[in-house]
């Protein structure tokens, strides 16, 4: 703006050396009506001039202030809009790996969930409908089983943990580890205190055996786990 000031002074310096000028030389003429009315004209000329180049100068200069503002606001929208996209591209893969995390914590207790019931039951076979689908020493051991508070769906794991042991042979008996019976008892005496003849009845054997399981373990099938994972229960 001091610019078009500087410009316009200059102009109206100009313009009115011109007029000293003129006004001196007509002043000296013997017409001086006539010629104070061409300087007059001349003048007004001169202003006009000087006029016309200012506002044109001012409405060039509007032009690019208002074209500087509206580059800058254009910038700033454009920084505006690449920050918004940033944020909202964060957000997108901060939900995203949330919801990953989340899918993995899932995956992982359903892994637990399942590793913990198959620790607890070891055996998912069919179940027997009755122990009448025994025959022998495990139609016995069944219903001992039941007898003593244990639901038909432990009798399998039973079957397999003495299967095991002695094969459900009364008889059985380790030399080595003085284990003896159905259920391997270590000493083979302990089983003397359901009955005397412990050393060759299969129910009196089968009975301390369940009595022991169900003291240790809770269920045959907590048993049958540890011999699994241990190899003796």
């Amino acid at each position: 703006m001091s610019r078009l000031w500087s410009r316009f002074g200059a102009r109206t310096a100009a313009v009115a050396l011109l007029s000293v000028g003129v006004a001196g030389g007509f002043y000296l003429g013997e017409d001086r009506e006539t010629q104070q009315q061409g300087l007059t004209a001349q003048v007004g000329l001169q202003v006009d001039l000087a006029e016309f180049d200012y506002q044109r100068e001012r409405q060039a200069q509007h032009r690019i202030v208002s074209a500087e503002t509206r580059a800058a606001e254009y910038q700033a929208e454009k920084r505006a809009a690449a920050a918004a996209k940033e944020a909202a591209e964060r957000a997108r893969e901060a939900e995203a790996a949330s919801r990953k995390r989340e899918r993995e914590a899932a995956a992982k207790k359903a892994a637990e969930k399942a590793a913990a019931a198959k620790a607890g039951k070891p055996y998912d076979g069919p179940i027997p409908a009755s122990c009448s689908e025994y025959g022998g020493n495990r139609k016995i051991g069944c219903a001992l089983m039941i007898d003593a508070g244990f639901g038909i769906d432990q009798f399998p794991c039973l079957d397999k943990l003495w299967t095991k042991e002695s094969g459900w042979n009364p008889k059985a008996h380790n030399s080595s580890s003085g284990a003896h019976g159905i259920p391997q008892a270590v000493p083979g005496s302990k089983m003397a205190s359901v009955g005397d003849d412990w050393e060759t009845n299969p129910a009196t054997q089968i009975k301390w055996g369940l009595g022991y399981i169900k003291g240790r373990y809770s269920s045959p099938c907590s048993a049958w786990s540890q011999s699994q994972s241990e190899g003796w229960y």
